[in-house]
């Protein structure tokens, strides 16, 4: 399978690490001319750097996609685009009972009306051009919420849903919604989080990465971590004029985590 994005604009919201730099790159592997988008200039300028290196043309949009106006700001600088990856999210272990309103406000801004604002602004011009992609970059912990950070499930099963919806809202056209749900991934993020269990044992970040999937995730198949490139695979393919008749789908790529078929 070849997949050729050429003379295809793609966004990746907070796409200057993890996921979505390696959504970035891939895109841009396939010829996809790709918009970068990070909080800080020498993030973007790096990642745009590493996107550019893949073959595709990349440039930046310096802005906070968790705020309206870091949205608007965005449809400003790009009003069109074909491809339109949701990837933007944060994460933070908390127990329910210490995590105050503004925390679950400021995981729904992030997490869940980024993507909303977005899909607002540009689904009419995909709908228009009859050809278009979107994809909401969720999590297993849509379906299996983490005891330890709720909120941040909640957020995960409020992008699925509005996947879904949009994907019917678009029905009987060309462009395509989706959600992709990935499994415990060995993005920055997660490699931060288990650095001082690594410093302590002197392990690989890998091995101690699978330790912690298999003491949390422990209906994991593959039993590891997936890697920030497998969940990219996936993400390009739903990107791909292949995957026409894949709409309003959950995609998991959470490693077999998830035992619902």
């Amino acid at each position: 399978m070849k997949i050729d994005l050429t003379g295809r604009t793609a966004i990746v919201t907070g796409s200057t690490g993890g996921i979505g730099l390696a959504i970035a790159t891939g895109l841009a592997g396939c010829g996809a001319r790709v918009v970068v988008n990070g909080r800080r200039q020498p993030a973007v300028d790096r990642a745009v750097s590493i996107v550019s290196g893949a073959g595709g043309d990349a440039v930046g949009f310096v802005g906070d996609l968790g705020t309206a106006d870091g949205c608007a700001a965005m449809v400003a600088a790009h009003p069109s685009c074909d491809i339109l990856i949701n990837n933007l999210g944060i994460f933070e272990p908390k127990d329910f009972f210490d995590t105050p309103d503004e925390d679950w406000t400021r995981f729904f801004e992030v997490n869940v009306m980024s993507g909303v604002r977005l899909s607002r602004a540009y689904l009419p011009g995909m709908q228009e051009r009859d050809w278009g992609r979107v994809v909401f970059i969720s999590s297993e912990s849509a379906l299996n919420i983490p005891v330890e950070m709720i909120h941040y499930g909640f957020s995960k099963t409020a992008q699925v849903a509005v996947a879904r919806g949009l994907a019917e809202r678009m029905a009987g056209t060309n462009v395509t919604v989706n959600s992709v749900l990935p499994g415990p991934t060995l993005s920055e993020g997660l490699a931060e989080m288990l650095r001082p269990e690594q410093e302590k044992t002197g392990k690989t970040l890998e091995d101690v990465a699978a330790d912690f999937v298999m003491t949390h995730r422990p209906s994991s198949i593959i039993r590891r971590a997936a890697t920030v490139e497998e969940v990219a695979n996936m993400v390009v393919y739903l990107s791909s004029p292949q995957a026409s008749a894949t709409t309003g789908a959950s995609v998991r790529v959470d490693g077999g985590v998830l035992s619902v078929i």
